[in-house]
């Protein structure tokens, strides 16, 4: 089969977006649109992908250090068939060619691949939806057979084209061989005064071309983006599909409208997903996961049985099974917790390993640690771990139990068993099953008078 070469068109300045950010470069679940385009085009096996940049084309660049990409600038927008021109040079005569846009982020890849497999030398394949509203939208005109003549833009229609309810997306799939041949020939004696890629339907039929037609299951997969009131509802679209993928495979959402996945999301049986959470990046949970209003949690695992209370933050870590977090718990990478641990209320780790049955309740900050079997850290503790320049480790054994309002200066080793009394400061390693105070001697003043405002 001949190669897949996919042009998205990704140099328009999108001026109704009132923003210094390139239009492809605003973000649709927590990634810019340019980037999901780029990531379909991967699934369909593309040999190549080449993006056609031009206004904010050293941003676009920076966002996506991608090899798989070929950069092609186009240094005026004089229109998509002028914009597409572009990228010939790159073509190989024998390519398959898709041609994508980079502010049309959500269209799936099952959609374009049952696109591209009509496509071969005797036909052109074309994308087309059904708007009850085809205002701005060229209009697809057939025959009296049913079959596609020619794209006629709104501003070029005639009134009867323009009640015509089956529209172009824009997107299509031809030969490189027809696109060296076609694209040369464009004029721009039009309305827009712009080369249209759309002239070449018209072309294809000249030649004898059958025009293959297709349709996604949605409009919604073909939407593109020109304003921030269409980002925000194909925003909402995209989070309705994963809110409805995941109550189909075992969660319980106390609100499907209001839960955000924001990368990629993998779940067990009988979770029960709250208000306003938040998931970026990876992030794997098991079954029976409770997790509470207003969580965020990022590139993490969370095990069987866990429960991550209200508003707590998760991000880099491994949460074992029968944990609890939170609420306002901050569990920062690197943490690692145990089956049935415990991280209270406004704790705060990092870099943490905690053993099986370890307890930190509440108040504490936890950095650079290492904590065995069933530990408790009293309220108000924390590890010093900086000393401006390096960071060091604190080492509790099994069974340490520490007291509150204790700062544990590392590097530090607290041996299984050992107590350390509240209000310590400890800066030296305790022995097995010690009891460590290193706090001033208490001093009472009999007589003292507070001071009284004049």
């Amino acid at each position: 089969m001949n190669p897949l070469h996919v042009v998205i068109l990704a140099a328009g300045q999108g001026s109704r977006m009132k923003s210094a950010l390139p239009k492809v470069l605003h973000p649709v679940a927590g990634k810019p649109m340019l980037h999901h385009v780029v990531e379909t085009a991967k699934q369909l096996g593309a040999e190549k992908i080449h993006t056609v940049i031009g206004h904010g084309a050293d941003q676009v660049r920076a966002s996506l250090q991608d090899d798989s990409v070929n950069w092609v600038l186009q240094t005026e927008q004089l229109g998509t068939g002028h914009a597409v021109a572009q990228a010939l040079p790159d073509l190989p005569d024998n390519a398959r060619v898709l041609v994508l846009y980079g502010d049309v982020p959500l269209t799936s890849k099952d959609t374009l691949q049952g696109m591209v497999e009509q496509l071969d030398e005797e036909r052109l394949a074309l994308l087309t939806v059904d708007l009850d509203n085809p205002q701005g939208y060229g209009r697809i005109v057939r025959s009296a057979e049913g079959q596609v003549q020619a794209i006629v833009e709104q501003k070029d229609a005639t009134a009867e084209q323009q009640a015509i309810k089956e529209v172009n997306t824009g997107i299509l799939a031809v030969s490189a061989k027809h696109l060296k041949s076609w694209l040369p020939t464009l004029s721009n004696s039009n309305a827009q005064g712009e080369y249209y890629l759309t002239d070449i339907i018209a072309m294809s039929v000249e030649h004898s071309l059958t025009v293959a037609v297709s349709q996604p299951q949605t409009a919604f997969e073909v939407q593109g983006v020109n304003n921030r009131l269409q980002l925000a509802e194909l925003e909402r679209w995209y989070q309705l599909q994963q809110a409805e993928r995941l109550m189909t495979e075992g969660a319980t959402l106390a609100d499907p409208a209001r839960i955000d996945v924001r990368g990629e999301l993998t779940i067990g049986n009988d979770l029960w997903i709250d208000v306003n959470v938040v998931f970026e990046g990876k992030v794997s949970l098991g079954s029976n996961v409770s997790i509470g209003p207003g969580c965020v949690i990022k590139d993490a695992t969370i095990a069987d049985g866990a429960e991550i209370k209200a508003h707590s933050v998760i991000e880099g870590a491994v949460v074992g099974a029968n944990a609890q977090i939170g609420p306002f718990a901050r569990l920062r990478p690197g943490t690692e917790l145990s089956a049935n641990t415990k991280v209270g209320n406004f704790v705060e780790t990092k870099k943490a390993i905690v053993g099986e049955g370890s307890k930190i309740n509440h108040l504490s900050y936890v950095g650079d640690a290492s904590l065995g079997r069933n530990v408790n850290v009293g309220a108000g503790t924390i590890t010093c771990n900086y000393d401006g320049v390096n960071k060091f480790r604190t080492e509790l054994g099994d069974g340490v139990f520490v007291g509150s309002n204790t700062s544990l200066v590392a590097p530090v080793k607290v041996e299984g068993g050992a107590t350390i009394g509240a209000g310590s400061t400890i800066t030296r390693d305790v022995a097995e099953n010690d009891l460590a105070v290193a706090r001033g001697k208490q001093r009472n003043i009999s007589g003292w008078e507070r001071p009284k405002k004049a």
